[in-house]
């Protein structure tokens, strides 16, 4: 059954100027426009978001950010910069969200239709939190959570541990008798947890620049199956950011 009626899905992207390995990387060019542009105008073409909004700290750091965002007609909440989970909350409360879409800005190659199947998936489901991404044996960087207001109330209200507040969403995870949990598996063509289409070094950028520079034409959005067709034909690109070790971040 569809569950959507009525119900705003508001997309909360975090982002932040201080990311440790490749400092202000949301601002990197990629093929003439600022990363966090690429993943803003990707998600226009999204079905099932109502809106967005990007949730940046309050430090004079992000200041800059936050007229870009502005900049751009997106809404913007400014709060904690450790306590990534008191932002979230204060986002979906300030802009009404019942059905809450978490996103992180290191991901300029997300894909609408994932994150608009993941959505539909919540909807139609009974579970209080709906995850496609590399635990799902997706490509990393398509990373897409979904969880319903009354659920983020509750992990803001009973996440202690400083890892579960920077990082939002390990209380749902690691407390699988409070949540009903839903990771969905990526099958066929989409099942390929070995690559990284994520931002957060210099070889990462590098790959997805050359992915952009592949594939990027007239201001249209290209899809997973695109990329994924360009690297099975051109592997040598792959090896790009292979050797990168994944670094958890609450921030980025």
């Amino acid at each position: 059954m569809d569950n959507s009626v009525n119900k705003k899905v508001l997309v909360i992207i975090q982002a932040r100027m201080g990311s440790t390995r490749l400092p202000e990387k949301i601002f990197k060019d990629i093929v003439g426009k600022p990363m966090l542009w690429h993943m803003i105008n990707r998600l226009k073409c999204s079905k099932k978001i109502n809106d967005v909004v990007i949730a940046i700290p309050d430090s004079a750091l992000n200041d800059k950010l936050e007229s870009f965002v502005k900049e751009l007609g997106v809404n913007c909440f400014r709060g904690d910069e450790d306590d990534v989970l008191s932002r979230y909350y204060g986002a979906a409360v300030k802009f009404q969200g019942d059905i809450i879409v978490r996103l992180t800005s290191d991901c300029p190659l997300i894909d609408p239709v994932v994150t608009d199947s993941t959505i539909e998936a919540h909807l139609n489901s009974e579970s209080d939190y709906t995850y496609k991404g590399p635990r799902g044996n997706y490509p990393r960087g398509l990373d897409t959570e979904v969880f319903n207001l009354t659920v983020l109330k509750k992990i803001y209200h009973e996440a202690t541990r400083l890892y579960e507040r920077e990082h939002v969403t390990p209380y749902i995870y690691q407390h699988p008798e409070l949540f009903e949990i839903n990771v969905i598996q990526a099958v066929g063509k989409l099942k390929r947890p070995e690559l990284r289409l994520t931002v957060d070094t210099e070889e990462d950028l590098l790959l997805v620049r050359e992915i952009y520079r592949h594939l990027y034409q007239n201001n249209k959005i290209f899809y997973i199956e695109d990329i994924i067709d360009l690297l099975d034909l051109q592997p040598e690109l792959i090896s790009i950011n292979a050797h990168i070790e994944q670094k958890s971040s609450g921030n980025d």
